[in-house]
């Protein structure tokens, strides 16, 4: 790959220095401990000389001869493909082929490629406000322990990761920082082709709640958005990975947002496969996972996502990923990157363009362009494109008649500035997200969708113990007001905390209605977090001791995401002598195969460090150590 002419860099800009120097200070000791141990099995390259004879001969029983006597040989390199197919999830049903034009890719360079193995691939879209989504964040971790899995076979000189969709890709890269010594490229499969527009989806499911639209209607308004194969086409977690995935650099350059089935998808797929050979420890390009994803990597991840208002879930999954690596990062830092990071995009739920208009408007090559040159990110990053540091996505892929794929300038300025803004006129002066706090505890809030009319709201506390009990006392006619609606029990260790897309629908009739509404819970909204103020991931959750559980009927709450006060105005002493009023969450711990999730919901950490529970690792924020409520 040819370096391109990188931008005109400006100095990067002191906070984003300071936060990753901050960052690098904190986990000092974790990543180079993290660094010594990828070094320790880097030494032992080639992999397959380390396993018997007989260890060989398992794993390459079935392969093609020609294959067979590479792998033999163990002078080539192999690859290892991890996908997450399945052809009911729309976003991973192109993946089919996948591994077959990867192989055939592979022994085109001289080297081979095999599966190594599958991961699990759930669609929130499908279990969204049903007992199966008590999973889906565990399925995360499921995905990361799957992925070591497949590695831990040692026959591996690089891995390709075949991932898109909302737990998926971050399962993915915690896996594959297991084996940090291991060259990972990310290969996509791109959005589905554009349906109706989003506005219109939602429309459809505001009348469907009020009762306005039958259920035939809602069936037909939702097909006519999710109709192929692809990811969906709002900017929500799915899409916020692909981001991800460009501006910490780990896809191949302008990869993320190429459709399906088209030959330019099939060119990026392919060059991927060659690409992962040139980057093995058996070349002069050696690009280790594990030294991709540093300090620098991940604050540009965050920058990426405040600057294009992506997923709050990735206030969970980056903290995730980093801690995989040895890195430690909290809110504090997303918050005060905020400040200085501005909102570029307007895509559903932030506007009305989804990923495939603003990928015509100049997509990921110029937003990194712009944050570039205004030196919001870090520029000197290792990556899989190789020389040339993340200039490199400033570039945009096309099929050239003699080359095939190759790379050229991407847009210098944007096609359509109502979805894609330059830093010196943005959509927001800074990033759509919020670190909110006060004595309900810690949350985030995305306000790149919420109209400034409606984003500081002081109103009395409806409180619910599930979204099914708002739904009720909603169509009963129970919330003709200003409330703020108290979501309590929802964290990880209570349900596994599910993203509460029932209450969308509703709290935005009821905004509609004139009424002036927010939500505050210590469960998930996701990507889709919308036009209503939504103080999310409230941390320590109710049953690790937080205070959330204390707020009962009535209790005036200010929910101020212009100041970030998010406060229950009540009495102090009486506050304080308040009892959590834990409810029966035992029905939580059954059926959907929820019996089998135990170990994770009384292990896993607070969502301020990842919500995770695939292994151990340390609490290091104070506010979320108070001892377990007892229920």
């Amino acid at each position: 790959m040819t370096p391109p002419n990188p931008p005109s860099n400006s100095t990067p800009h002191s906070t984003l220095l300071a936060v990753t120097e901050r960052i690098r200070s904190r986990s000092a000791q974790s990543r180079a401990q993290y660094l010594a141990r990828l070094d320790q099995l880097a030494d032992r390259h080639p992999h397959r000389g380390a396993l018997s004879c007989t260890n060989i001969a398992h794993a390459v029983a079935a392969v093609p001869d020609n294959d067979k006597f590479i792998l033999h040989a163990e002078t080539a390199p192999n690859i290892g493909i991890v996908t997450s197919y399945n052809d009911m999830l729309s976003a991973h049903q192109p993946y089919h082929d996948y591994p077959e034009r990867i192989r055939r890719a592979a022994r085109s360079v001289g080297a081979t490629a095999q599966v190594a193995g599958g991961t699990p691939a759930m669609c929130d879209g499908v279990t969204q406000g049903q007992d199966g989504m008590e999973l889906s964040l565990f399925s995360r971790d499921v995905i990361a322990m799957s992925t070591a899995v497949a590695l831990s076979h040692n026959m591996f000189d690089a891995t390709l990761c075949l991932g898109i969709c909302d737990k998926i890709v971050p399962g993915l890269l915690m896996g594959a920082l297991a084996f940090g010594h291991l060259p990972t490229i990310f290969v996509p499969a791109g959005p589905m082709t554009t349906g109706i527009p989003n506005k219109d989806k939602a429309r459809t499911r505001q009348r469907f709640a009020e009762g306005k639209a039958d259920r035939a209607e809602l069936l037909a308004s939702e097909s006519a958005s999710y109709h192929g194969p692809g990811t969906c086409t709002f900017y929500g977690t799915a899409n916020s990975n692909q981001m991800l995935m460009e501006v910490m650099g780990l896809h191949l350059p302008g990869a993320a947002f190429v459709n399906p089935g088209t030959p330019l998808r099939d060119g990026l797929t392919e060059f991927a496969a060659k690409r992962a050979v040139q980057i093995t420890a058996r070349s002069a390009e050696y690009t280790p996972v594990g030294r991709v994803i540093d300090e620098r990597a991940i604050v540009n991840g965050i920058v990426g996502l405040l600057a294009t208002g992506g997923s709050t879930n990735h206030t969970l999954h980056l903290v995730a990923i980093a801690r995989t690596a040895g890195i430690v990062i909290d809110w504090d830092d997303f918050d005060e990157l905020g400040h200085i990071v501005p909102l570029l995009t307007h895509v559903y739920p932030s506007g009305e363009a989804d990923v495939n208009q603003f990928h015509a408007a100049g997509g990921m090559a110029l937003v990194i362009r712009e944050l570039l040159e205004a030196g919001l990110l870090h520029p000197d990053t290792l990556t899989v494109a190789g020389e040339g540091g993340l200039a490199r996505y400033t570039e945009e892929p096309f099929l050239d008649a003699e080359q095939g794929i190759a790379w050229r300038e991407g847009p210098r300025e944007s096609l359509d500035r109502e979805i894609v803004a330059p830093v010196s006129t943005p959509f927001l002066a800074d990033g759509g997200l919020r670190l909110m706090h006060g004595n309900l505890g810690r949350s985030v809030c995305k306000v790149s969708a919420v109209k400034p009319e409606h984003r500081v709201i002081e109103a009395p506390a409806r409180v619910f113990h599930s979204q099914d009990a708002l739904k009720s006392a909603f169509e009963a006619g129970e919330l003709e007001r200003d409330f703020v609606a108290i979501i309590a029990w929802q964290g990880p260790r209570a349900n596994g905390m599910p993203e509460l897309h029932k209450l969308t629908p509703i709290l935005g009739v009821l905004l509609d209605r004139g009424f002036r509404v927010a939500l505050v819970t210590d469960g998930r909204m996701s990507g889709a977090s919308g036009k209503v103020p939504a103080a999310i991931h409230v941390s320590p959750e109710c049953l690790l001791g937080g205070p959330l559980a204390r707020v009962r009927d009535g209790d005036l709450v200010r929910v101020d995401t212009e100041t970030g006060e998010l406060c229950a105005k009540v009495d102090a002493a009486d506050w304080a002598q308040r009892s959590l009023e834990a409810p029966d969450l035992s029905a939580n711990t059954f059926d959907m195969g929820r019996e089998l999730f135990g170990a994770f919901r009384n292990h896993v950490s607070s969502a301020e460090t990842g919500a995770i529970s695939a292994f151990a690792v340390t609490d290091t924020v104070s506010s979320n150590t108070s001892a377990p409520v007892s229920v």
